[in-house]
C-alpha cells in the first residue's frame, strides 16, 4: 500500500481543550507535596489519566500504587483526582498515613450529594461507567446496597426497584451530556418522582470540551482527540464526533497519528481531553504541518477561568 497523497489543509484547534482546573490542582498537589516532604510521595492510582503526566511526576519522585497496602508506614499518600471510597480514607486513618486528598472538588460535590441523599433514606442511582475510578469512589460513599449503577438506557429498562422507594440519581462528572440526558429521561419516565441533583453533575470542563467538539463539526471532516485510552472524558469527545457522523480518532501523542486519517481532509479539528497537556497538542500540530497543514486556527467556544484552592497544608509553612 503506497504512501497517501497529502494535500493542503487547515488545522482548527478547539478552545477550550486540555487541562481543566481539577487536573491542574491535582498535579500541583503532587508537585507541592514533593517539594514540602521530599521524595518519595505515594499516589493511589494515576493522579490523572495521562501517561505523560504520570511519567513526568514519577521522574520527580512520585510512586504510583494501586492500593494502600503498597504504601509504607509513615509515608505521605495522595488520593487521585478521581476520588476514593470512604473505606480508603478510613484505612489511611487507621494506619496513620499522612494522606492528602487531590479529589477534584466537582467530584467531591457528587460525593456529598450522594452521602446526603443516602442519609435521608433515598436509594441512589449512579449514572456512570463500571470500573472507572470515579465511579468506584462514588459507590463507596454510601452503605452497600443503597446505590445502583446504570450505564445505558437499556440498564434503566431492566431496573426492578420497589416503586415505594424514595429514589434519587447522581452522575459521573465526565460523561457525554447527550447520552446522559437520554438515560435521565428514561429514569424520569420509569420513576416520575425521582430526585435530581441540585446542580448538574457533569462538570463544566467536560461540557465545554464537548461543546467545542460540536463547534468543530461544523467545519471539520476529521477530529483528532489527544487523551489516554482510559480517560473517560477523552473517549466521550471521540464519541460526540462519531455520533455526528464525523471521523474521529483518539491519540496518546503525535506518534500515534496515521497519515491516512487526514488524507483528503480540507479541515482537521484537534482537541485534547482534560488530562492531556498542551505540549502534546503542539507536537501534534507540528506533525500535521509536516503532512500539509498550511494554517492553524483556534475556534473559541468558551473561556475558562475556574481555579480551585489547594489544601492549606501545602500552601502554608
Amino acid at each position: 500500500m503506497g504512501k497517501p497523497t497529502m494535500s493542503a489543509f487547515r488545522v482548527i484547534l478547539a478552545q477550550p481543550r486540555g487541562f481543566c482546573a481539577g487536573v491542574d490542582r491535582a498535579i500541583d498537589i503532587v508537585e507541592l507535596a514533593l517539594q514540602k516532604y521530599g521524595a518519595p510521595i505515594y499516589v493511589r492510582h494515576e493522579i490523572v489519566h495521562n501517561r505523560h503526566v504520570v511519567d513526568g511526576l514519577r521522574a520527580k519522585g512520585a510512586v504510583f500504587v494501586e492500593e494502600l497496602d503498597e504504601v509504607p508506614e509513615d509515608a505521605v499518600v495522595i488520593f487521585s483526582a478521581h476520588g476514593v471510597a470512604q473505606g480508603v480514607v478510613d484505612e489511611a486513618q487507621r494506619r496513620g498515613l499522612h494522606h492528602i486528598d487531590a479529589t477534584c472538588p466537582l467530584v467531591t460535590k457528587v460525593h456529598r450529594e450522594a452521602s446526603g441523599m443516602a442519609r435521608r433514606g433515598r436509594h441512589l442511582i449512579l449514572i456512570g461507567h463500571a470500573g472507572h475510578p470515579e465511579v468506584e469512589g462514588t459507590l463507596g460513599q454510601v452503605p452497600e446496597g443503597t446505590m445502583t449503577l446504570v450505564e445505558t438506557v437499556e440498564d434503566v429498562e431492566t431496573l426492578e426497584l420497589d416503586a415505594n422507594l424514595d429514589i434519587a440519581f447522581v452522575t459521573q462528572t465526565t460523561l457525554s451530556m447527550d447520552d446522559t440526558a437520554q438515560i435521565v429521561e428514561a429514569l424520569q419516565a420509569k420513576y416520575p418522582g425521582i430526585k435530581a441533583p441540585r446542580q448538574e453533575d457533569i462538570c463544566y470542563a467536560t461540557q465545554n470540551r464537548q461543546n467545542a467538539v460540536k463547534s468543530l463539526l461544523k467545519q471539520c471532516s476529521v477530529i483528532l482527540v489527544l487523551g489516554a485510552p482510559n480517560s473517560s472524558n477523552s473517549n466521550r469527545l471521540v464519541e460526540v464526533a462519531r455520533q455526528a457522523g464525523c471521523d474521529s480518532y483518539l491519540l496518546q501523542s503525535a506518534t500515534d497519528l496515521d497519515p491516512t486519517w487526514v488524507s483528503g481532509a480540507k479541515a482537521v479539528g484537534v482537541t485534547a481531553g482534560a488530562s492531556a497537556p498542551e505540549q502534546l497538542v503542539q507536537e501534534l500540530v507540528e506533525k500535521l504541518r509536516e503532512l500539509g497543514a498550511t494554517t492553524v486556527e483556534t475556534d473559541v467556544v468558551a473561556e475558562e477561568r475556574v481555579q480551585f484552592s489547594l489544601p492549606p497544608e501545602l500552601t502554608t509553612g
